[in-house]
């Protein structure tokens, strides 16, 4: 039986008592590296947080509840955070934890080589107070830390120190890229990139073990249809995602579990916002259109969300308005709407802007990342000639696609982005900041756009108090995104798992799948 708890968009399928058992599972993502601190995206971290733990962690509702630290409260007057750290844990190693792991994790997961560096833009110290407490200092009262750093996962000084992988690498990678040395409930036994990940419980695990895994095997497999085959076959106990076309087969066959929900990530569109000039097709070295608002507006206008809605995602997904969800905190109810589908008036802001006549661009996609990503990509590009433009699509796997973006070889691109935190001010923080090495801030910011008023207001949402004072300029920002059309939103993207139908697993709106809460029957 399956219960939906449509508030959270949680999808359980409640456990019952079994004996031991393997399980394997398929996704089309394999994580691109086992270092948690290396690379910010999903697959990486929704996998490793088996491994590895923070001093917070989300539960089954994703309400955000202890880890490795037992209890945390606020320091002064909004000074900073004051966590009590659990003092009967073990590393995969047999090593013990305490707060000079967690210091030794901070300076590594803010350093310049982390991914993970943005996560502490807020932070400006963290002091050890004794083996077991730890104090994190703000540079102004921030309410929403605790929930920040639900996947800022703690390493082990000594292992990371005698391994020499005291900085991430992402480029060529190290010791910390094949290797793990957590305390989360799984430990890593054997690592082949692209090819499988096997896990084993953590029998010094903390925790309440409320699994019945005994090994787990998980095998990235891009290609649909053979992960469906797989999954009728028996090879795999559980696929994520289940393609689209092949849901209604899936719950007709009576052999497996079709579990659906809606994820808090937000498909859209990005822009290539200071480049002077395009980058791709004949058109490269012409002035870059995407330079003008009118011309962000136009393509907003001429994409058919609903189409892409009702043919490629078959009505699994609804459309976005907003970077966020209206699910998740901080969302503007003021800027409900989205630019309406509206070829016309898509050209004549084209005319408006100089490009009666179209132009043609280059468009970066991932093939594996999103659910249909490519398809969609493929529809956006038929949807913009109808107005005159051009857009010549390149679409590769993930593994290759985030160095593309880092390295503003685009000139728009398509981005899933889901807020670690559930509130507004996530994407604000990542996408929309004006990129600041120094503090932080604007990480994922990969077109460049910078707004003055954007920047003044985000310190302020961060340490406000009154929800009303905080909402008010969470609705101007959103204004701002949008009469600026920094993204095209497009639409939230749906959860779609499959799983034999003695498979008991939980699904959460963030798609991390986490082992601890899986039995096989």
């Amino acid at each position: 039986m399956i219960l939906r708890n449509s508030a959270v968009g949680l999808a359980m399928l409640l456990a019952g008592t079994a004996q031991a058992a393997e399980f394997k599972w398929a996704s089309t993502t394999d994580p691109q590296t086992m270092d948690p601190h290396a690379v910010n995206s999903a697959p990486v971290l929704g996998f490793l947080n088996n491994v590895y733990e923070g001093l917070v962690r989300r539960g089954k509702d994703m309400s955000v509840e202890p880890a490795l630290a037992i209890s945390w409260e606020p320091i002064g007057e909004g000074d900073g955070w004051r966590f009590k750290l659990r003092e009967d844990v073990t590393f995969h190693d047999g090593s013990g934890f305490d707060a000079r792991d967690v210091l030794f994790s901070y300076q590594r997961a803010s350093g310049e080589a982390a991914d993970t560096r943005s996560w502490f833009a807020p932070v400006s110290d963290v002091v050890v107070v004794d083996d077991y407490t730890i104090d994190i200092m703000t540079t102004a009262p921030n309410p929403l830390f605790p929930s920040s750093i639900a996947n800022w996962m703690i390493m082990d000084q000594d292992w990371t120190e005698a391994n020499d992988a005291v900085v991430p690498d992402k480029e060529v990678g190290n010791y910390a890229t094949i290797n793990t040395n957590g305390t989360g409930a799984f430990k890593v036994t054997e690592r082949e990139p692209g090819l499988k990940s096997v896990l084993e419980p953590h029998d010094g695990w903390w925790g309440e073990v409320e699994h019945n895994i005994t090994r787990a095997e998980f095998n990235p497999i891009q290609n649909p249809a053979t992960a469906v085959a797989a999954l009728l076959s028996g090879d795999v106990d559980m696929i994520n995602p289940v393609p689209i076309q092949d849901v209604a087969r899936l719950q007709q066959s009576g052999e497996v579990d079709v579990i659906q929900g809606i994820e808090a990530r937000v498909i859209m569109l990005g822009f290539d916002h200071e480049a002077e000039v395009l980058k791709y097709t004949d058109d490269a070295g012409k002035p870059n259109p995407f330079r003008d608002a009118r011309v962000r507006k136009a393509v907003a206008q001429a994409v058919n969300v609903d189409a892409i809605l009702a043919t490629i995602l078959r009505g699994n997904a609804e459309a976005a308005s907003q970077l966020v969800s209206p699910s998740m905190s901080g969302y503007s109810k003021a800027n409900a709407e989205r630019p309406a589908y509206d070829v016309e008036a898509a050209k004549a802001l084209l005319a408006e802007a100089g490009y009666a006549d179209g132009f043609s661009f280059g468009l970066k996609c991932p093939n594996d990342r999103y659910l249909n990503d490519e398809a969609v990509c493929q529809a956006i590009v038929g949807m913009l000639a109808q107005i005159g433009v051009s857009a010549e699509l390149d679409a590769m796997p993930v593994r290759n696609y985030w160095p593309e973006l880092r390295e503003d070889n685009y000139d728009m691109y398509l981005l899933g982005w889901s807020p670690g935190t559930f509130d507004a001010e996530h994407p604000v923080r990542f996408l929309v900041a004006t990129l600041n090495e120094e503090k932080k801030l604007g990480s994922w910011n990969f077109g460049g756009f910078s707004n003055p008023r954007v920047d003044e207001l985000l310190p302020a949402i961060q340490s406000e108090l009154d929800q009303a004072k905080r909402q008010a300029m969470l609705d101007e920002v959103a204004a701002i995104i949008q009469d600026e059309q920094v993204y095209v939103p497009m639409y939230v993207q749906p959860l779609v798992w499959g799983a034999q139908s003695n498979v008991e697993v939980t699904q959460r709106p963030d798609n991390f799948f986490l082992l601890r809460w899986v039995t096989v029957n």
